[in-house]
């Protein structure tokens, strides 16, 4: 695992449901150093994660991942097991070593 440095922190970000199509080299599971926000604002939230994955993991349509800097209706963002709409939602602040779960509920028939 990566050690981490004072200005980022360490995710493991996985995803499922057809989401890995979109990845860089199609991966399911990748580990990312998300830079911490900002002195002024220390905490990083799942809006900087998302915005983060787009610009930089992202290989393709970036816009069936994400759109004003949230995703798409129909993907599942579960954090720690926990599905984020029970927590802050876009606001929910991530910490050191956060589980990250992108999941599509979108299939074509």
């Amino acid at each position: 695992m990566a050690e981490k440095s004072e200005n980022t922190i360490n995710l493991s970000v996985e995803f499922s449901g057809g989401m890995e199509l979109l990845m860089k080299d199609k991966m399911r599971k990748t580990q990312i150093d998300l830079p911490v926000s900002s002195q002024q604002q220390p905490t990083t939230t799942v809006r900087d994660l998302i915005i983060y994955i787009r610009d930089n993991v992202v290989a393709e349509k970036k816009e069936l991942f994400s759109k004003d800097d949230t995703v798409c209706p129909g993907i599942l963002v579960i954090i720690n097991e926990i599905d984020w709409e029970v927590e802050d939602g876009i606001d929910t602040v991530l910490n050191n070593n956060d589980n990250v779960l992108f999941i599509s509920t979108l299939h074509g028939g």
